[in-house]
């Protein structure tokens, strides 16, 4: 038994290191000067959430079965949105800096 604890206590620690560096990579990429390195990690976690619904069992009710491919698609794509929030909150500099830039242009113009 305590094999088993030490083995799950292992495992979770080897899961959160794994969870802390891609938060890490996504505020690295999301940084870049180019916006699409930043959309890589929330992109390649949709495409794996669509996979998801194809282990999903038959439970014999077409309704039933919509309904947990539903909610299966849904829970899968909580990494994905938490990835894309961290992408626009990173990315927020280069918003502001553009919009400034539009502004001094705009400034010029009337000029």
């Amino acid at each position: 038994m305590a094999v088993a604890s030490k083995m799950i206590l292992v495992l979770l620690i080897v899961m959160l290191v794994f969870a802390v560096g891609g938060v890490l990579l996504q505020i690295f990429l999301s940084r870049r000067e180019s916006r699409w390195p930043g959309l890589i990690l929330p992109l390649l976690t949709l495409l794996s959430s669509l996979l998801l619904p194809l282990n999903v069992m038959d439970t014999g009710s077409a309704s039933q079965n919509i309904l947990l491919m539903l909610v299966t698609l849904l829970a899968g794509n909580i990494p994905t949105l938490i990835l894309l929030a961290i992408y626009w909150a990173a990315r927020e500099k280069y918003r502001v800096r553009d919009q400034m830039e539009k502004m001094g242009k705009q400034d010029i113009n009337e000029l």
